[in-house]
């Protein structure tokens, strides 16, 4: 096993590095508020079709601001759209178009008409093509682990597709070599999914670290039994308060490898 330091200091040792993907590893609140504000575009103009009044699309607009956690032309870190699967996205907004009157049946319809049309705008509208590129120090991180020995995995609530569009475009397909999606069964925050990945690269949860951006991950490590749980928090323009970290970066630079530590 290999110790992590940080700021120089021990915090113990590990054979594997679990990573969450935005807001930890790449900055995507750009990308995350474009498909945002298109969902509520979308939205309005579907609604129209059941409830043209003006007042109500106003209410509408004002729900999924809220509910996904868009102010000030940027995203509550601990948002819906910050760290829900699309799952989750997709109930929230069916839930909001019901609160406004429409039956369950008609809102799934909606909102599935609403999602789609979004999905469509991929390759077509360069907006949404926004890539995620990494935050400052990941990749020299990344690379003394692959050149240490620790196996570095993603657990992520985006599609398997967006990670290996992700993972190829980042060029981390050396580095990274697992990874868990919205798509495995359970997705993350069950703790499970943690247990089930850690058993694709073959370690024990408790010989592994997981570093993530909210608490719903630190939460779901600890009770997973991971070994180090550590939060970082300058992914975002509103840096996300932290509780259920062990240890707490700021900049990956902070993070480093024991050269010569074997245990």
């Amino acid at each position: 096993m290999k110790q992590l330091l940080l700021n120089g200091k021990p915090i113990g040792s590990v054979k594997g590095v679990l990573f969450d993907k935005d807001g930890t590893l790449s900055y995507s609140e750009k990308h995350l508020l474009y498909i945002a504000q298109l969902r509520i575009q979308e939205a309005k103009r579907v609604f129209r079709q059941v409830d043209s009044t003006n007042r109500t699309i106003s209410r509408l607009t004002e729900l999924l601001v809220s509910a996904y956690g868009l102010k000030d032309n940027a995203i509550d870190p601990g948002g819906l759209i910050a760290i829900a699967s699309r799952e989750h996205n997709f109930i929230a907004t069916a839930t909001i178009l019901s609160l406004l009157g429409i039956n369950w049946s008609e809102s799934i319809k909606l909102t599935n008409e609403i999602f789609l049309s979004v999905d469509k705008l991929e390759g077509i509208d360069p907006q949404i093509q926004i890539k995620r590129y990494l935050l400052p120090g990941v990749k020299n991180l990344l690379d003394n682990c692959l050149e240490n020995g620790i196996i570095c995995s993603l657990i992520s609530n985006d599609s398997k597709k967006g990670i290996q569009n992700f993972l190829k475009f980042n060029e981390l397909e050396k580095n990274i070599c697992s990874f868990w999606s919205a798509e495995h069964n359970p997705p993350k925050p069950n703790p499970k999914a943690v247990k089930e990945l850690c058993k694709k690269i073959k370690l024990n949860p408790s010989e592994c670290a997981l570093i993530g951006d909210a608490d719903s991950d630190l939460l779901m490590a600890r009770q997973a039994g991971v070994g180090l749980v550590i939060g970082y928090t300058a992914g975002w323009a509103t840096p996300p308060l932290l509780n259920e970290h062990q240890h707490l970066i700021h900049h990956w630079n902070e993070l480093s490898i024991h050269p010569n530590r074997n245990l």
